[in-house]
């Protein structure tokens, strides 16, 4: 059990870099482009771990999950993603990115007919009060990035919901490879054209370089194989009450990293999203595998 709470905190807190590494990159390298090798890095780095697993053959009629994991999840969710970050400031994208498991509990219902517990409803409506004391209250809110993060959001829990079909069938290795090789494929035409637009802007030094090596094969291969790790020890629900730990981390660095300035908006909207993530996380009924589970 302690084993499975470090893996969590090492895994957000990992994730919660990832918005100030992606920031600083993002300075230096367009956004696609990063993604791409992003992508790429990981899942040459994936490719070699599961060398010594065992091979497993997709079926055909499984094909399209594993699409609309690579295409809506990975491509265009996480490009959003650091678009977002570029655009309000990692502190602004990671706090909404929070927001992803109240977001899932909505999609859960909508398309698996999960019922919505009345501790998510609460969760949700807190955390919605939280947003809109961020964004309908606070000033120097950059709204658009706020918007692109919040397709982010929409995008991984759809993803994160049509998954659930198929990851009894095949390994969280061979869904996060595949899926991640599909978002590589997709993001090579884009970050071609982009890069046309924007060569003069790119500035490649040691320093991008070594952000891009990080973002994806620390912050993206390593926390995957961890937080894969961490839900096949833990109930899901369980894993994802330590979210706020990746907002905290984020906004930690980006005022030691960066010097952003924390607003009293944003620090009481942030209190209230965390608060509602949490109720809606920790305080549910669990199902009789659940407690299997942890015991």
């Amino acid at each position: 059990m302690k084993k499975s709470y470090l893996y969590l905190m090492t895994t957000f807190m990992l994730w919660g870099s990832l918005y100030v590494v992606s920031q600083f990159v993002l300075g230096k390298i367009p956004t696609f482009t990063v993604a791409m090798f992003r992508y790429l890095i990981a899942f040459i780095a994936l490719s070699f771990i599961s060398l010594k697993g065992k091979k497993e053959k997709i079926e055909k009629s499984d094909y399209k999950y594993f699409f609309i994991m690579g295409f809506i999840g990975y491509f265009i969710s996480v490009d959003c993603q650091l678009l977002g970050t570029k655009i309000a400031g990692g502190s602004m994208a990671s706090l909404i990115n929070s927001l992803n498991p109240i977001i899932i509990s909505v999609m859960a219902m909508i398309i698996l007919n999960e019922k919505l517990e009345i501790n998510k409803i609460i969760g949700i409506i807190l955390s919605l009060f939280g947003v809109y004391m961020i964004i309908g209250t606070g000033a120097n809110i950059k709204f658009i990035g706020v918007l692109i993060s919040f397709i982010a959001v929409i995008g991984w829990a759809f993803m994160s919901v049509i998954s659930r079909k198929i990851s009894n069938k095949y390994s969280a290795l061979t869904l996060t490879k595949v899926s991640m090789l599909i978002a590589t494929v997709c993001n090579i035409p884009v970050s071609f054209l982009e890069i046309q637009i924007t060569h003069p802007l790119i500035q490649i030094d040691i320093g991008a370089i070594l952000g891009i090596l990080y973002m994806g094969i620390v912050c993206t291969a390593f926390t995957n194989i961890l937080w894969n790790k961490s839900l096949s020890m833990l109930p899901a629900n369980t894993c994802s009450a330590f979210y706020p730990i990746q907002t905290l981390t984020s906004s930690f660095l980006g005022v030691l990293v960066f010097h952003e300035v924390l607003t009293t908006s944003f620090v009481l909207g942030s209190t209230f999203i965390i608060i509602g993530v949490l109720i809606s996380l920790l305080f549910q009924k669990r199902t009789r595998k659940e407690e299997e589970v942890l015991v």
